[in-house]
């Protein structure tokens, strides 16, 4: 990826040219014949929360795993933090593993299910990874769980088990453990889609306050009044393309493209 890189001549306002986090460039994927993700590119800037909205089956959730190789491009480059990954089709390898596990590192991901193990506290599900993968004391990793229980208004319930939560509390305690390993980026796939307006509420506000503390997020959602409320930017995809992009309050109000407008006739 070049410095100059910029998200082509129709995506390229000012968040485009100031410390960017997260680049993509002409990211494309296919499955089975069929395009998914035709050549999408986006830069993401530090503290941004960018809402990617769209029809089902448009890419949205694709690019989403694209950008830490959950799935992996056919063709493209990916740059979160200081690791940078370019695709041009041929063979998966294990040094594109490791370079996949290393933009990982700089990557939390919440998705619609909770994840989180049964077996385990709330308390535990968030000290695991910090002890396992980054070798952290036990006591370090107590202490930063629990401020970061707190932060998602869980520290009450830090000894329970997930079964015996609501669905906005084990999603609220999946972000928490995304957190634990001190991302610059945070990804979220329909974090709301199965819970009800109330307990969505609770997992929105926190990642309201996460935009708040400066934290770099993207979001698939469906939840059109979250988008247009809480982004900074909106991107609208359809048909594996990026339509459009713009602050919320425009692209809501007068959208450019006729694609746009028709979606969003069609859901508000």
């Amino acid at each position: 990826m070049s410095d100059d890189y910029r998200a082509g001549p129709d995506h390229s306002g000012p968040a485009f040219f100031a410390d960017p986090v997260v680049r993509a460039e002409q990211v494309r994927k296919t499955f089975d014949g069929h395009e998914v993700l035709r050549g999408i590119s986006l830069s993401v800037t530090r503290g941004e929360l960018v809402s990617i909205i769209g029809p089902s089956g448009c890419g949205k959730s694709t690019f989403l795993r694209c950008l830490n190789f959950l799935e992996i491009p056919d063709g493209g480059a990916v740059a979160i933090a200081d690791v940078a990954i370019t695709r041009a089709g041929g063979r998966w390898t294990r040094a594109d593993e490791d370079a996949a596990h290393r933009l990982r590192a700089h990557v939390g991901m919440v998705f619609q299910s909770f994840n989180l193990f049964p077996h385990r506290t709330v308390l535990d599900n968030v000290m695991l990874a910090p002890m396992r993968v980054k070798r952290l004391p036990a006591e370090t990793a107590r202490a930063e769980a629990l401020a970061l229980l707190d932060k998602v208004g869980l520290s009450a319930i830090a000894a329970r088990y997930p079964d015996t939560l609501s669905g906005g509390q084990q999603q609220r305690a999946a972000i928490a453990r995304a957190l634990a390993m001190r991302p610059d980026v945070m990804l979220y796939d329909e974090p709301t889609s199965a819970l009800d307006p109330e307990l969505a509420e609770e997992v929105l506000s926190v990642m309201r306050a996460l935009d708040e503390d400066g934290m770099t997020q993207i979001v698939v959602t469906h939840d059109m009044r979250f988008a247009r409320a809480a982004s900074d930017r909106v991107v609208f995809m359809e048909g594996g393309e990026i339509v459009e992009i713009d602050d919320p309050d425009i692209l809501y109000v007068s959208p450019q493209d006729v694609r746009t407008r028709r979606f969003l006739r069609s859901v508000l």
